[in-house]
């Protein structure tokens, strides 16, 4: 296998350990040219980031319609509460606390509607002077699958939109701008600076004809910025499903208040082809203009790789040569299953053609628009962040923990032969960040230069530097983290142009969650666009658990499974706890185009199906998996001729 080393679990917790010897295999005197002049202590001085926290970027409480129609009565208080480690009461009386707090916390309630779903609920005179209103007061009230059915209904009436303007709150309503201060006010309350870290945020819902173009809109300030706005909508004449529209609003903002703000594209595999699209959806299908990628790359510095509706990194159809590829997948049709998914869609959908694309356009505007890092997020609609498989509560309160939820038909469309089991939903994903700080601008400042990486809720704690001059030996190294630092540029960065005739190369390492599995393998995912324009990929398998080799083909064996279905459980007898190298790209052409992530794969684990098969007597059909394996994306790290 290549170099991997098996260091002390607890010595690299934050892969910053004391300074390694000559007995690791590093001469004293290249030891001694790395470290000239720096202080004895190798923490002294210390500027980069040194710490890794995990937190949500995508919740929804009962103040979203979807959310508190289907049943949901947790509101952002609670969900603050249990996001920094309380234990609560879920939405169906059971009671539910985290393993670990999480490090920072994001609610984002939808901005269309907001405040309306309460007085649905409620009843209020102006809601039940409307027909619709009066509708969906009485299934809301009546709960159960009935309120499930209601809330669906509502979203795709609101997709399709055919929602009652009196139950869709916009700007200028009372009620709108009272549930905003207090959501500013909740995230003030709970802002802890070095301990748990609240952002005040909402969710920008466009949809087109039920194609999925969500954005969550995420603010570095406080109130005395944030307070001066109230959240832009996507229904006119007031707001927009356009994203140029949200992208003028931010700058707006910026301007008026002085403030920060960025937007979280999600859920690219239910755009139906949106998403990553080459050309512009809003403006008859003709190609961006230069405006349009200037803004999305200013505004949109990362995406949302992982969530509850499916994995986001990429599709067998795309990647047929990753055997990893066809993970947690949704392809079957957009949001609302108003129309059914077809291959060509497929490309416009996922983190990797999407980054590819980008290449293709930066060739063509001297800007890449699709130019982002990578977080995960839940999307939970429940007000809790419980995604892990052992301690999954569901997207909606329906889904939270009982016997029917693995093998319900969650949505379907009959007319057009498409459908899903609510089985398929992910319990995913987190966002780790490298910052300096657990605080509102410490955070916010890594997710914006994008050294930040999605997993799909393991807390694995992944580096990953480029550069030109790694050395074999560097992954060896004690002090790695200032290694990266010092010879290259961490994930979310650009590689420089080198005069030299030199081959990049790449530091990667990664350490297993501590609570968690071991790990099976790093692989380095390279895309690039060749001479002739052609957008391609390549999937290296870069370190590795075990005394596996490489096949002809340069695939290797799987790692094994330890998985016992019956309790479940699993061993960590194969795989390892921490793997790394240093990786030389072997492919390299320094005339073309290119970008780099790392991706970490754990040994097979219980899936939360596996969990409900055995808390609640299941004979479940044999197509519901049982097992997984969890991973982690970083952000990439970009190579162009021309910088």
């Amino acid at each position: 296998m290549p170099t991997a080393a098996y260091f002390s679990v607890f010595c690299f917790l934050l892969l910053l350990c004391p300074t390694a010897s000559a007995q690791d295999g590093i001469s004293p005197e290249g030891l001694g040219s790395q470290i000239a002049g720096r202080p004895y202590s190798p923490y002294a001085d210390r500027t980069y980031p040194a710490q890794v926290y995990f937190g949500d970027t995508h919740v929804h409480t009962g103040l979203s319609a979807d959310a508190g129609g289907g049943g949901t009565r947790l509101m952002p208080r609670d969900s603050y509460r249990f996001a920094r480690g309380e234990q609560l009461m879920s939405n169906t009386g059971q009671p539910v606390k985290l393993a670990r707090p999480f490090d920072f916390y994001m609610i984002t309630d939808h901005s269309d509607g907001m405040g309306a779903i309460t007085d649905i609920i409620g009843g209020a005179p102006n809601i039940l002077a409307d027909p619709e209103g009066v509708k969906f007061h009485e299934a809301f009230r009546a709960g159960g699958e009935t309120a499930l059915r209601a809330a669906l209904e509502l979203t795709s009436k609101f997709a399709q939109g055919n929602l009652s303007p009196a139950l869709n709150y916009q700007p200028g309503n009372p009620a709108y701008k009272r549930v905003w201060e207090d959501i500013i006010a909740a995230a003030e309350e709970f802002n802890a600076p070095g301990v748990f870290t609240t952002f005040i945020a909402f969710e920008w819902t466009s949809l087109v004809g039920g194609n999925n173009l969500h954005r969550n809109v995420i603010f570095r300030d406080g109130a005395e910025r944030a307070g001066q706005i109230v959240p832009y909508t996507t229904t006119a004449p007031m707001g927009s499903k356009d994203p140029r529209d949200l992208w003028k609003w931010l700058a707006n903002y910026e301007a008026k208040t002085g403030g920060d703000a960025i937007a979280i594209p999600h859920n690219g595999n239910l755009s139906n082809g949106m998403m990553f699209a080459m050309s512009d959806g809003f403006a008859d299908g003709q190609d961006y203009d230069a405006e349009y990628v200037q803004m999305r790359r200013r505004f949109e510095r990362l995406y949302e790789a992982a969530q509850y509706k499916g994995d986001g990194e990429t599709h067998p159809v795309l990647s047929p040569e990753d055997e990893f590829a066809d993970f947690e997948t949704w392809d079957w049709g957009n949001l609302d299953v108003s129309e059914k998914k077809t291959p060509a869609m497929l490309p416009g959908e996922y983190v990797r053609s999407g980054l590819r694309r980008g290449l293709q356009l930066d060739a063509k505007f001297g800007t890449n628009p699709f130019k982002f890092g990578l977080v995960g997020g839940t999307d939970t609609h429940t007000g809790l962040t419980a995604p892990f498989e052992d301690n999954f509560f569901g997207k909606f309160t329906a889904y939270e923990p009982n016997p029917e939820r693995s093998n319900h038909t969650a949505r379907e469309n009959p007319e057009l032969g498409i459908s899903y089991k609510s089985w398929k939903y992910s319990a995913a994903g987190i966002t780790a960040v490298w910052a300096s700080a657990n605080t509102r601008g410490a955070v916010f400042d890594a997710m914006k230069r994008r050294e930040t990486y999605a997993t799909t809720g393991s807390r694995i704690r992944v580096r990953f530097f480029g550069g030109w001059d790694f050395k074999k030996d560097d992954a060896l190294r004690r002090d790695l983290a200032l290694l990266g630092y010092t010879k290259g540029v961490p994930m979310g960065g650009d590689l420089k142009k080198n005069n030299v005739e030199k081959t990049p190369n790449f530091l990667v390492y990664a350490l297993r969650d501590p609570m968690g599995a071991n790990l099976d393998r790093i692989q380095i995912i390279k895309g690039w666009v060749d001479k002739d324009g052609k957008a391609r990929e390549n999937v290296y398998d870069v370190a590795w658990s075990g005394d596996r080799t490489q096949d002809d083909k340069g695939k290797l064996a799987p790692v094994g499974d330890t998985v016992d279905v019956s309790i479940p459980s699993w061993t960590n007898t194969i795989g390892a706890s921490e793997l790394g190298t240093v990786w030389t790209d072997p492919d390299f052409d320094p005339a073309l185009r290119a970008f780099y992530y790392a991706r970490v794969i754990e040994i097979p684990t219980p899936r939360w199906t596996a969990y409900d098969r055995i808390k609640f007597k299941l004979d479940l059909p044999k197509e519901i998996p049982l097992k997984i394996q969890e991973r982690a994306y970083t952000s990439p790290i970009w190579y162009s001729p021309e910088r």
